[in-house]
């Protein structure tokens, strides 16, 4: 089956169906539909080495992690791979960890031939890397980070706000104490979400009590601490805001052995909505953070970048800012106050 195959089938051109199977963006949507069409009902398959000659070589982009949730990093990894075989780009995993420098990690994804790399929190705002990557001539796209001026393209929601609204939200039920399991302070991120509770608060006229917040570092265990810290308050809160979904998880776990009710006794959300906060009884309120739909953009991001860079010999590509739409999601552990 070839390409003139599929244009005689579609009844386009074969430029049109060429410039579809290589992501042209002047393609409109319903030529790009019919089209992708007739690839489906003829079973038409890409020649990957001819793509290459015309131009568009396989990028290779490194997806660096180190970040302890692993529901977090399997949001990530879905994304990055359903967006590599769009782009045709190769995806390899790598793990950053000391006593490694970033000198010597940018040296050897120059070495494994690495076009681009992800970087999701918190190596997103780890600024010798960022240098590092920089100074190898490597593109690199930052995914959830709270400093976006530090290079790179950045792909990001509005934390802020999302701590705002998920607080605001716990208000609305009544809730006037509500403890706040804040994320690892080495993660700016982590800023922007006390920041969106403290603003919460404020708006609603309610005193903040810095007893009511406990740092994590987004692990479950580091949830538990901050968990059985909060409960044996007098009085305790009546709603616990965790920054993301495995710190809520605890929460909840911790609520159970205490003898509470989730959220009869106690409601507990959480941030991320990973696939932690529909495996636990009850199914976590939570904020989606699309990371899947981030990782989707940072490799088309970068696999864009790469080619353009190439085919303009080194011109430059323009950085790009890429802000995402956060969501409320409700379900079933968190309720009115008692």
């Amino acid at each position: 089956m070839t390409l003139t195959d599929v244009a005689r089938h579609a009844s386009v051109s074969a430029m049109t169906v060429s410039r579809v199977v290589n992501d042209d963006p002047r393609v409109i949507d319903v030529t790009r539909q019919k089209v992708a069409k007739a690839i489906s009902e003829l079973g038409y398959v890409p020649n990957r080495a001819a793509r290459s000659l015309a131009g568009r070589r396989q990028v290779r982009i490194a997806l660096l992690h180190t970040n302890p949730s692993a529901a977090y990093l399997s949001e990530l990894l879905i994304g990055s791979l359903e967006q590599a075989s769009v782009s045709d780009a190769m995806l390899v995993v790598e793990q950053f960890n000391p006593p490694e420098t970033a000198k010597a990690l940018a040296a050897r994804l120059r070495k494994s031939r690495i076009d681009g790399v992800i970087l999701p929190p918190p190596l997103c705002d780890d600024a010798n890397l960022i240098a590092a990557l920089d100074a190898a001539g490597l593109e690199f796209a930052r995914i959830a980070t709270g400093a976006p001026g530090l290079g790179g393209t950045v792909i990001t929601i509005d934390d802020e706000a999302a701590a705002y609204a998920m607080t605001a939200h716990l208000i609305a039920q009544g809730h006037m104490r509500i403890g706040l399991i804040a994320g690892n302070p080495n993660q700016m991120t982590s800023a922007l979400r006390v920041g969106g509770y403290e603003a919460a608060l404020a708006k609603a006229g309610i005193d903040l009590d810095p007893a009511l917040i406990e740092t994590g570092d987004f692990t479950y265990r580091s949830g538990l601490r901050a968990a059985e810290q909060l409960l044996a308050l007098a009085p305790r809160p009546t709603a616990i805001f965790a920054c993301n979904d495995d710190m809520a998880a605890a929460a909840v776990a911790v609520a159970h052995r205490c003898g509470l009710e989730v959220p009869h006794d106690l409601s507990i959300t959480g941030f991320d909505d990973t696939a932690m906060a529909r495996a636990i009884w009850p199914e976590l309120t939570t904020i989606r953070q699309p990371i899947a739909a981030m990782s989707q953009a940072a490799v088309c991001s970068l696999t864009e970048a790469v080619r353009q860079e190439a085919g303009r010999q080194g011109a430059g590509v323009p950085l790009q800012h890429q802000r995402l739409q956060f969501e409320l999601i409700k379900r079933a552990s968190d309720g009115l106050a008692r």
